[in-house]
């Protein structure tokens, strides 16, 4: 009989946040698989949890994955824990629930902490539709080219980053964004929690002169949605435009009409009536 995982969140900072339920099945489980076992070894010990812990991480979770899914198939109990917060969030318990969904090995997520959510919430920013776009790589060109593929998202995007690389993150998004709102959520439930509401372009003043410490959560406003819409209309040429590139294809006067006014989306009445003062001239 196949055993069962379970991804169990850690406290992001105050030990408080610890659930009573994540704590007995971390107590239950026949091996803890965490992100980084010294790490995870304070919060198990503070707790007094006993549970033999191996390493699962981003450079290992081949090798690992396979290993912790031949003990699953065994019927042990393996609980998954991260640094801190929800694994499979920016990390890679994603894969092991892949391994274990791929094999009929039963998962089970319990709630809890998670930075993102805690800082979206108390950000101010709409939580309505939102994008959670975890870390930026740290070769530009493909962070660039990833900010450029949500330029024009209007849900309120949401980044992860460290501190050394917080001031060149946010100068990368001032260059493609253009000058935003943004939330900075950095510590968030320990003793220096700061929540920064801000623009880009001050955010980047502010961290050139102050050093950022902690790690951060970044909650940037959606692309103007009104704003879109009439750069789009401004880069569409003009009924007068289309109607004299369409003439060429000797179609009748309603067809051609026709043709412009779902190409604009105009009112075939009004193409129609400019068709006829400019109609000698075609």
């Amino acid at each position: 009989m196949n055993g069962k995982l379970y991804l169990c969140p850690t406290p992001i900072g105050n030990l408080g946040d610890m659930t009573i339920r994540t704590l007995e099945v971390l107590k239950s489980v026949d091996l803890i698989a965490a992100e980084d076992t010294r790490v995870s070894a304070k919060l198990l010990n503070h707790f007094d949890i006993k549970v033999p812990t191996t390493s699962y991480y981003e450079h290992n979770k081949r090798e690992k994955g396979s290993y912790l899914l031949e003990k699953l198939l065994n019927g042990e109990k393996i609980a998954v824990i991260t640094d801190a917060g929800m694994p499979g969030i920016s990390d890679p318990g994603e894969d092991l629930v892949r391994l274990c969904i791929d094999n009929s090995i039963p998962v089970e997520a319990l709630p809890g902490p998670c930075a993102f959510a805690t800082a979206l919430v108390a950000s101010g920013m709409p939580t309505g539709r939102f994008a959670f776009e975890g870390f930026l790589t740290v070769n530009r060109k493909n962070r660039l080219a990833h900010l450029e593929s949500v330029k024009n998202d209007t849900r309120t995007l949401i980044f992860y980053e460290a501190p050394h690389k917080l001031l060149t993150t946010l100068k990368d998004m001032l260059n493609v964004f253009g000058n935003r709102e943004i939330t900075l959520a950095r510590e968030l439930t320990k003793r220096f929690e700061e929540y920064r509401r801000t623009t880009l372009e001050d955010a980047v003043h502010y961290y050139e002169e102050t050093p950022p410490k902690g790690e951060f959560v970044l909650i940037i406003k959606g692309a103007d949605e009104a704003k879109l819409i009439e750069e789009y209309r401004d880069a569409l040429p003009s009924a007068e435009e289309l109607l004299r590139r369409y003439s060429s294809e000797n179609l009748r006067a309603k067809e051609l009409t026709r043709r412009v006014a779902d190409e604009l989306k105009q009112p075939r009445r009004d193409i129609y009536n400019l068709y006829l003062k400019i109609k000698d001239t075609l």
